[in-house]
């Protein structure tokens, strides 16, 4: 396997009325294909890191964030930054990334076939066939003409997952995909998604607090360690290998 990121001394700062939070990343390097779960503890910076690692998120300092997407140069993410070139961060969201929210972010005005579709009609792919079989596999295809807000919570979740994965990117991030899910429906759903994962060869990066799904799904697991500063006035995070 290859890399597909490597970030060292990444620093993210958020402060309030004398109170605040850092996020730092020492070093990670995360290969093609790999499955990823950020673990820890509610507020410690997980979701923070998922919008950096999809750029949409700048870091306040960074030694080093390549992206480095199959087939492609490796790409100086944080320069982009640095030259505020947003055409060229948007981009590379656009073509490589799927990105999974907890409520699912469906747009709720078209179609779930529609949502499925739309990030390869922005790339301008051919009708193949994708949305139906992403559908097939997810247990939605009987859905595809209604409109998400006739669909359950779960199976929005599933619509989510099939967006994200329709145009065949190198990442899918998603945050705390299944936590507001019932046990069952959630082993379903990542059971069906870690098979397109592996189908497509897609490096699938989650925050999760579900244990059993990271163990059964042999994940590799960034744990975060946290400290407090001046007095419990400051929180400073730390993910890591």
């Amino acid at each position: 396997m290859s890399a597909i990121y490597h970030l060292k001394e990444i620093v993210k700062t958020r402060a309030t009325n004398g109170t605040g939070f850092r996020l730092l990343v020492p070093s990670i390097r995360i290969e093609d294909r790999e499955a990823i779960a950020l673990v820890g503890y509610s507020g410690c910076g997980k979701s923070t890191l998922l919008d950096m690692l999809a750029m949409i998120l700048r870091p306040d300092e960074a030694a080093r964030f390549t992206f480095i997407p199959r087939g492609e140069n490796p790409i100086d993410v944080a320069a982009a930054w640095t030259k505020r070139d947003q055409n060229r961060l948007c981009d590379l969201r656009k073509k490589h990334l799927g990105y999974v929210l907890q409520t699912g972010g469906l747009l709720p005005y078209l179609t779930v076939r529609d949502n499925i579709n739309l990030s390869r009609r922005l790339l301008g792919m051919p009708e193949d066939g994708s949305v139906d079989h992403l559908a097939k596999v997810l247990g939605i295809q009987r859905h595809l003409g209604k409109l998400p807000g006739l669909l359950s919570a779960g199976e929005r979740q599933r619509a989510a997952f099939a967006r994200a994965l329709a145009h065949r990117p190198s990442i899918v991030i998603a945050d705390e995909p299944t936590a507001s899910l019932d046990p069952i429906t959630a082993r379903k759903i990542m059971g069906a998604v870690m098979e397109l994962v592996k189908e497509i060869g897609v490096t699938f990066i989650a925050a999760s607090h579900d244990w059993a799904q990271i163990y059964k799904h042999d994940f590799r697991s960034l744990h975060q360690d946290s400290r407090e500063r001046d007095g419990g006035r400051w929180i400073e995070s730390t993910f890591k290998d």
